[in-house]
């Protein structure tokens, strides 16, 4: 009897695992091996400070934000993941420059928590792309407060004066309301893991769009994003787990926007 060490195999498992990631990835945290980027064609180290407001003052690591932590054994994929102990109120990010491309792409990570039950009463965003604030050049996925069950919904703004129609306030104004993804009774829970993809086109020209994925399907699409962004590459950050509560794991980001097809795969 013939015995091969898996060693022999080691450069097709390899050749079959790189076979899964799509073409176009920019930055990959796995958090298997630690806190910073594995993969980054920018700055891979994470950061983190007592808000956004002091995003400057950032030091390397999880030192600022006494409520999250890398967890070893909690992963989806190999052994580590972040974990949220508490409603996060500090800063924890990724720098964005050259780990994002800000016409097109693809973020792509997991969550898992129960929105309801894990959650305080506030709105949560588990992801920001934005040198500003939610609502001025700004791509994020947030869970609302009031709602049962809480409803997860996709937003993607541009130049904050270009859009709001009114003075009413971007949370009262049908100018954002109307530019949502909204998921009403999303699939979370506590037990297991969700997947989440966010595509971006041509943001900045009249033909701007994106799109809402949960594990593998395709939510809903944005309205046309027709407005420019004022995107400051080395102003712009990664943000993580606004007011979270729960686990956080392999954010990804790709140069273009992925294939359904292709981001079904991510979600395996």
């Amino acid at each position: 009897m013939i015995r091969l060490s898996l060693l022999a195999f080691a450069p097709l498992l390899l050749n079959f695992t790189v076979a899964q990631t799509p073409e176009g990835l920019l930055f990959h945290a796995s958090f298997d091996k630690g806190a910073n980027a594995h993969q980054a064609k920018g700055d891979p180290q994470l950061y983190s400070c007592s808000s956004y407001k002091q995003q400057d003052t950032a030091t390397p690591g999880l030192a600022a934000a006494p409520n999250v932590k890398l967890d070893p054994a909690a992963g989806r994929h190999g052994s580590g993941a972040l974990r949220f102990t508490g409603k996060n109120e500090n800063a924890v990010f990724f720098r964005a420059a050259k780990n994002v491309n800000f016409l097109a792409g693809t973020i792509s990570f997991w969550l898992r928590l129960d929105p309801d039950k894990d959650l305080a009463p506030d709105y949560c965003d588990p992801f920001q792309l934005t040198d500003q604030a939610y609502n001025d050049s700004a791509i994020w996925v947030d869970f609302t407060k009031n709602e049962k069950p809480r409803h997860f919904r996709l937003g993607v703004f541009g130049i904050l004066k270009s859009w709001q129609a009114s003075n009413l306030g971007p949370n009262i104004d049908a100018a954002f309301e109307n530019r949502l993804v909204v998921v009403q009774k999303p699939p979370f829970a506590a037990e297991q893991w969700t997947h989440i993809a966010i595509t971006h086109q041509a943001l900045g020209t009249p033909q701007g769009k994106a799109a809402l994925y949960v594990n593998g399907s395709l939510i809903g699409n944005s309205p046309a994003l027709s407005e420019p962004f004022a995107w400051n590459p080395q102003q712009t950050t990664l943000r993580l787990g606004i007011n979270y509560t729960g686990l956080f794991d392999d954010l990804m980001v790709f140069n273009r926007a992925l294939s359904a097809s292709e981001i079904q795969a991510c979600s395996r």
